[in-house]
């Protein structure tokens, strides 16, 4: 995103849309963030004409029109209650305008039905919700469809697997256009934890467990605090008082990653931190997020952010104007 300039996304509703997501993608890019100190999202909600929502819980008319697609930099397509029926032919249109100017699509849940209809997922990988991917299949082929996951990112095109998921892909786009301290910042507001990346598993069958404590949060913590220490598999088992085959079991079932993925990606992230924070010697960077050498740091950040660390810190200089008030925001 251009600094100093807002980036203008504009959601499309549908007919059956489903209020969760317009709720997410509103406090996600909608409110206004004044703590942060950048310009934020420029947000509006367009459809094709007065619209009932999910299960008639209720109607929204007076809202733009599909002419305000033509101005977004970003476009939120509409997901369906009704996969089996495509939107309407104007709904597609717009969206397909939209894609041949270079506008970013996003889609929640169904809207990937949403993107294939309007033909701009051909070739192209996405994800859906799990309950409907065999539908998905069945009547997208051309499209690389990736089951099982939370999000997928392909530069312009993003898409969410389900209504949760959402929140994971839209924090990642802050993320993506603003760096890890805004994101981080935009997370605490929402009291949400960035536990979870695209590549995870969107759906586990397990029951919830009757004892919270039990759970791995404890042992993240533990090894959050020590990225800067040469952190191993066998160090995270131990602290969980579990053998590595036990521990890999328990990552997959609640976070749906591996130990070793886990720990990679809190140290890039830590990394990403530093290099907003000023730090301009990547030997330092590496060494404090555990990533060791200045090559291994290279190679994580950019297959991770798709950036150099030097191309980073250009890109997310401007996330020091949050740390002139480093207080975590109140929910």
């Amino acid at each position: 995103m251009p600094q100093g300039s807002s980036h203008r996304v504009v959601m499309i509703v549908d007919e059956g849309s489903n209020p969760f997501e317009l709720g997410i993608a509103t406090e996600l890019f909608g409110l206004r963030r004044p703590e942060l100190g950048i310009p934020w999202y420029d947000f509006t909600l367009c459809a094709p004409g007065p619209v009932v929502m999910h299960a008639g819980m209720f109607a929204m008319s007076g809202i733009p029109g599909l002419e305000a697609v033509e101005r977004a930099d970003t476009v939120i397509v509409p997901n369906r209650p009704d996969p089996e029926n495509a939107p309407a032919g104007t709904v597609l249109a717009a969206i397909r305008d939209a894609a041949a100017r270079g506008a970013r699509l996003v889609s929640f849940c169904t809207g990937a039905f949403t993107l294939a209809a309007a033909g701009v997922l051909d070739d192209r990988p996405a994800t859906t919700h799990w309950r409907w991917v065999d539908l998905f299949r069945s009547r997208f082929p051309a499209v690389k469809l990736e089951p099982d996951v939370l999000f997928v990112d392909d530069g312009d095109v993003l898409t969410a697997a389900g209504s949760a998921a959402a929140l994971d892909l839209g924090l990642h786009i802050v993320r993506r256009d603003h760096g890890a301290e805004i994101a981080n910042a935009v997370g605490r507001r929402l009291v949400f934890a960035l536990h979870r990346d695209g590549g995870q598993r969107q759906f586990v069958e397990r029951p919830v467990p009757a004892i919270p404590d039990t759970s791995l949060a404890p042992v993240l913590a533990w090894a959050q605090e020590r990225l800067d220490q040469p952190l191993t598999v066998a160090d995270l088992a131990a602290r969980a008082a579990n053998s590595a085959a036990t521990l890999h079991r328990r990552f997959q079932a609640e976070l749906g990653t591996t130990p070793l993925a886990w720990l990679t990606a809190e140290r890039v992230a830590l990394a990403c931190r530093l290099i907003e924070n000023g730090e301009l010697r990547l030997e330092a960077v590496a060494r404090a997020s555990g990533l060791g050498t200045t090559a291994n740091l290279r190679t994580q950040v950019r297959r991770r952010t798709g950036l150099t660390p030097s191309a980073y810190r250009a890109r997310f200089a401007h996330a020091e104007r949050l740390r002139a008030d480093p207080t975590p925001t109140r929910p």
